[in-house]
């Protein structure tokens, strides 16, 4: 090789491009640094070579530096929110690539999986490998020949689903035909570096088509299809017949008298070396700066997305600006809408009042379909469908659970495992969303927020007494006091007869013959009541005896009747019986009021998985308890508490518990939330959008 380098050199060559790996790299790099012959490479660089390269002052490398584009393809990576993915590389040549990406920034601290294709052309058992992993997330890097197929083996197996994605880190993604793959559905990304549409690509490929009509050929160039590799060469001889026209070189260049064993260096080429390092210039390939060893220190990475159209742009990166995205939200949220529209989604569900009870038909009517049930759940999907133009279909989850993992086979269950296997699209329930979940399955923003509460019977109501107004009074005040009733009218009957101010002429208007008395018996005992009442009296004494006697009983009759109402208050409260619990604490306290939860929900878990020690107790007796305290369904547990008579609480959430205590006079919360916690619409991990939370009349949907 250095043989032949020599040969091209004492033949007047003035500059080389490429070769940019191998040891023949390493080899002209030698020369050309002895020499000060221009050495331009357009392609990537082995880490280990570039060490070597930095001493080397005359050679500029146009592709990207290895760490800035390691770098952007990170940020990209980090920008899915991917809660883990699978690599999968051909050669070493794409895995030190791809460690490159992962070394940078925080992608590394998803779960990862790290796999190499095999050799031969059938990839199918090591791409079903990766199936079972049920990882929807892939990272591919192999060579651009064998992409394609790579990428039909995976439709085949069905790896290529609406919520399956898949970047591709390849430069060169764009010039491949992905016309032969039909019916994919997942999000296939990947970058480029040139925009087809710019109008130095066009210069380009214009200069290309004219050149070879001069030669005779005709053909039509593609800029969707250029290869990077041909337009960063392009780029490379560019900005050398640039350096030598700006210098002025051009014009009194003659052929070098150059040899490699005089070692005599050409006077022009560390001219032009630092000309071209120090300018920026505008290429095929966007804006190009270096840095002092060579290496390109600006780029622009476009980010794009494989569509039925082709590619569509949507972000940009450099290393100043960082990651940019070319589409508004209204632009995006269009876009979700056109895949959305007309789509039929697979809602998984379980029966639970309020959010979904099957319908009574009507007298000759047959439900079927969506039709069959109604409920919060519906009225909520109802209003995000019109929103986004879709249709869905509820099916209830098998075996009626939300979704619990099991630690011992780390497998989920419920409506949780119906999103995993791809069986249903979206899960919309009472679902809470809780850490454990958000693991396994995506979430919309929330739709309502809630807390744990306990669930409880009223005291039974206590028989109807007849004589209850006694109750104020015991027997002996009551004797006293109807003696003392009969001893004042009698006291009054008879001082009134031996009073002579309470004997009256009955007719005033003659002289009296005789005079009346009208204290009889019924009438002091009549003043005698009326007073204790109260209520006074029509006819009062007029002796200064009897009214003396009359005001010392109005003075006890107004204590007794004052204490009678203040005892009968403070009776008819004791007499509606409290219940003897008012606090997660009180339960927690006793034994014998038995308590539980719904077995496998987050009401469960949430006491099994706390930290606070009174918790901990209640989780403990929860889980001793026998017989078993969990029930099957929150129906189930409220029932339990309406016939447990006073000996049984069900620990649920507040929406359906609220919703029960509405609907059944018998039941009573029993103080606030133990928590705080929000349900939303689960979903696999994919790209869709939840545009329904950032409406007001999410809320005026809630039916209690």
């Amino acid at each position: 090789m250095e043989k032949m380098v020599c040969n091209l050199i004492s033949q007047g060559v003035i500059a080389i491009f490429g070769p940019s790996t191998g040891s023949s790299s390493d080899i002209i790099a030698s020369i050309c640094d002895t020499l000060d012959i221009p050495h331009i490479v357009y392609d990537w660089i082995p880490n280990e070579s570039i060490p070597d390269r930095e001493h080397s002052t005359m050679t500029l490398n146009v592709h990207p530096d290895n760490l800035l584009l390691s770098q952007g393809l990170a940020e990209i990576v980090q920008s899915f929110a991917w809660r883990s993915f699978t690599v999968v590389y051909e050669t070493d040549k794409e895995l030190q690539q791809l460690q490159d990406i992962l070394q940078v920034g925080e992608p590394i601290s998803n779960p990862t999986t790290v796999k190499q294709l095999g050799p031969g052309d059938d990839h199918r058992p090591f791409l079903k490998e990766i199936k079972l992993s049920t990882d929807n997330c892939l990272i591919l890097h192999c060579a651009p020949d064998n992409l394609l197929k790579i990428l039909q083996q995976a439709n085949e197996l069905k790896m290529l689903g609406e919520y399956q994605s898949v970047f591709i880190p390849l430069l060169d993604t764009h010039s491949i035909d992905f016309g032969e793959l039909s019916g994919v559905e997942a999000n296939i990304t990947t970058v480029r570096l040139m925009d087809p549409s710019d109008f130095h690509v066009k210069n380009v490929v214009h200069d290309w088509e004219e050149r070879e009509k001069r030669e005779g050929r005709y053909f039509k160039v593609d800029p969707n299809r250029v290869k990077s590799q041909m337009i960063l060469l392009n780029d490379a001889v560019w900005l050398f017949s640039k350096g030598l026209t700006e210098l002025g070189i051009f014009e009194e260049l003659t052929a070098p008298d150059l040899e490699c064993r005089r070692k005599k260096p050409w006077p022009f080429g560390k001219r032009i070396i630092e000309f071209i390092k120090a300018r920026s210039e505008e290429t095929s390939t966007g804006r190009i700066d270096f840095n002092e060893n060579g290496q390109r220190s600006f780029f622009t990475l476009r980010f794009m997305e494989l569509n039925s159209d082709g590619f569509l742009d949507l972000a940009t990166w450099d290393p100043v600006n960082g990651l940019d995205v070319l589409n508004d939200d209204e632009e995006s949220e269009k876009r979700v809408g056109q895949k959305l529209s007309n789509k039929t989604f697979i809602v998984s569900s379980r029966l639970g009042a309020p959010f979904l009870t099957l319908r009574e038909p009507q007298e000759g009517e047959i439900l079927t379909g969506n039709s069959r049930y109604e409920g919060y759940s519906i009225d909520l999907i109802n209003e995000i469908a019109k929103m986004l133009n879709f249709k869905f279909e509820f099916r209830m989850s098998p075996d009626g659970k939300y979704g619990a993992l099991n630690k011992v086979t780390q497998t989920w269950d419920g409506i949780v495992r119906q999103l995993i296997d791809g069986n249903a699209d979206l899960g919309i329930c009472d679902l809470t969303m809780t850490s454990s979940r958000r693991q396994a399955v995506d979430f919309t923003p929330p739709f309502m927020t809630l807390g744990i509460s306990i669930l409880f019977s009223k005291p039974p109501t206590p028989p109807t007494d007849l004589f209850s107004f006694l109750s104020p009074f015991s027997l002996d005040v009551w004797i006293y006091m109807g003696s003392a009733y009969l001893f004042i009218s009698l006291l009054l009957f008879a001082l009134a007869r031996m009073a002579p101010d309470d004997w009256e002429n009955p007719h005033p208007c003659k002289e009296p013959e005789e005079v009346e008395n009208i204290w009889s018996i019924m009438n002091t005992t009549w003043l005698s009541i009326g007073s204790l009442m109260g209520q006074g009296c029509d006819i009062l004494p007029k002796a200064a005896s009897t009214r003396l006697v009359t005001g010392m009983w109005w003075f006890f009759a107004l204590m007794m009747l004052n204490s009678y109402t203040a005892n009968l208050a403070a009776f008819l409260t004791n007499s509606r019986q409290a219940n003897s619990i008012n606090s997660a604490e009180d339960l927690a306290a006793q034994s014998k009021i038995k308590y539980g939860a719904m077995a496998g929900g987050s009401t469960m878990g949430f006491f099994r998985d706390s930290n606070f020690s009174t918790y901990q107790k209640m989780w403990t007796a929860m889980e001793s308890a026998s017989p078993s305290v969990f029930t099957k369904t929150n129906d189930e547990g409220v029932e339990r508490v309406q016939k447990g008579k006073n000996l049984y609480a069900f620990l649920m959430e507040s929406t359906t518990l609220e919703y029960n205590v509405e609907r059944k006079c018998d039941l009573v919360q029993i103080g606030g939330w133990l928590d705080y916690k929000s349900y939303g619409i689960a979903m696999p991990f994919t790209p869709l959008l939840a545009r329904l939370h950032k409406s007001n009349g999410l809320m005026a949907l809630c039916p209690f």
